[in-house]
């Protein structure tokens, strides 16, 4: 995923700009970033990798050196950004969050119209903020630039541009991504999370819809471009990405999740009798204490996630390695499991994994029962908006493997969509089977409807390709 914070202010904004890009660090595992324009009007940046240690940690010795009144910083899943750029548009700092899904085309068409090179990461990766800075470059202002990239990229692509005269930022064109604009006295700043600027003093200012192109510096806001009409914003950030205290459209991701378990509670009524109902930490926890909220099932934590050294954001991208730390995060309290009958609830599955290791380690502590409860429906299409999980093949996700083992190779749109629907005999089968294969005594997937509902935004506005494949 990947988060992004920008300030403007009358006094320096080093303080600001490092609290506000680490209070996103749940977003992004590889990268961090920070750029700012100097007293002297030039631009200065320090690029971190974070995969091991924590931004603040990285940064700390930096903001010595990054100070200025106005300035934007990032973390990223991926490429180091944000990137300084001298061009015929002037002097500017990026960075962007998103994925652009026709990439090879793009850089085909950039090259072709006498663009020379972009630079390759290790990897053989171009950076993808490059390519957003090349298409920004065949037009003739910064504004018209950014229209420009949101009509030619596949996927979504919000950014923070970095000028000597003030701060631009843009929402993607169907709002799959948030921009937050935050004030207090002197300043404005913008930010993925509205949360983050709430204990540095800033109240909501404005929220950009679709498309929506604003300019600050520290002394006011202006919209460049109205809103689009049209919204597809993820919802996966309300059942796992967000931070509990972060709101999106208006609706808190807390209150959401809480949401979320209530439906899960009603679709259940008397089918099973769990004697604790449980969340796998981090986000799976809200949603199980809607759900005990709901049945009045108590609510207990059997696992505890050990954070002192392993917080979400810091996850190795090898997958193995990857399942070993996930495993070794949770320490599982023995008499809240033993002899007990627990109702589980994750946010989703994807390999499902991970999820079968921590239901087999329920076992092996004397659980009698592992009802798993996923927030989500199950995942049947690989995301190519934001690329929210690491499955490098739609074949990485268990729904899938189970389609082709009933299916075969060659499996059409139309018996996709009967996998797709809670109500038909496919679903059943397929749910049964994954059931089986990872362990659970019983599973059951939120509905797509009642996860739509328990956001209470009208149900055309978020995205729901994952789940259903609908564009």
């Amino acid at each position: 995923m990947g988060g992004y914070f920008g300030v403007a202010s009358k006094d320096d904004c080093s303080l600001d700009l490092f609290f506000g890009v680490d209070y996103h660090s749940h977003l992004g595992t590889r990268r961090g970033g920070i750029a700012v324009v100097t007293p002297d009007g030039h631009f200065s940046r320090s690029i971190h990798n974070i995969q091991n240690s924590p931004f603040r940690t990285k940064f700390e010795n930096d903001m010595e050196d990054l100070h200025g009144k106005m300035g934007i910083g990032c973390i990223s899943d991926f490429e180091p950004q944000p990137l300084l750029v001298h061009s015929h548009l002037g002097n500017f700092a990026i960075t962007t969050v998103g994925i652009v899904t026709n990439k090879d085309e793009l850089v085909e068409e950039v090259l072709n119209s006498g663009y020379t090179h972009f630079l390759e990461m290790s990897g053989g990766e171009i950076n993808q903020t490059e390519l957003i800075v090349a298409l920004l470059n065949h037009k003739d202002t910064i504004v018209e630039g950014i229209k420009f990239v949101q009509e030619k990229i596949k996927g979504s692509i919000s950014m923070l541009i970095l000028t000597a005269d003030g701060i631009y930022a843009a929402r993607d064109k169907l709002g799959r991504t948030p921009v937050e604009i935050g004030h207090k006295d002197g300043a404005f700043c913008a930010s993925f999370e509205n949360y983050a600027y709430m204990n540095l003093g800033y109240k909501d200012y404005h929220e950009l819809g679709p498309a929506e192109i604003v300019f600050f510096n520290a002394d006011k806001m202006e919209v460049l471009q109205q809103p689009g009409k049209e919204m597809k914003i993820c919802t996966f950030l309300w059942i796992y990405y967000g931070y509990p205290t972060a709101c999106y459209e208006g609706v808190n991701v807390e209150a959401m999740r809480y949401n979320c378990g209530r439906f899960l509670a009603r679709r259940d009524k008397d089918n099973v009798h769990p004697d604790a109902v449980a969340g796998v930490p981090d986000s799976g926890t809200a949603h199980a204490v809607g759900y005990a909220n709901e049945s009045g099932i108590p609510f207990t934590r059997p696992f505890i996630k050990y954070t002192p050294t392993w917080s979400r954001s810091f996850m190795p991208t090898n997958q193995d390695i990857r399942n070993q730390v996930a495993h070794m995060k949770l320490i599982p309290i023995q008499q809240l499991i033993e002899g007990k009958k627990i109702l589980l609830i994750d946010d989703s599955i994807v390999r499902g994994t991970q999820l079968r290791e921590t239901t087999d380690y329920l076992y092996r502590s004397g659980a009698k029962e592992v009802h798993i409860r996923p927030a989500c429906p199950p995942l049947v299409y690989g995301c190519k908006y934001l690329n929210f999980s690491r499955s490098k093949s739609e074949m990485d996700l268990i729904t899938r493997r189970v389609i082709k083992q009933f299916e075969g190779d060659n499996v059409s749109e139309e018996t996709l969509q009967k996998y797709c629907d809670p109500d038909t005999p496919e679903y059943a089968k397929m749910v049964e089977e994954i059931r089986k294969q990872l362990h659970f005594t019983t599973l059951r997937f939120h509905r797509l409807d009642d996860m739509l509902d328990s956001t209470g935004l009208p149900h055309e506005k978020l995205c729901t390709y994952c789940w259903n494949g609908k564009e």
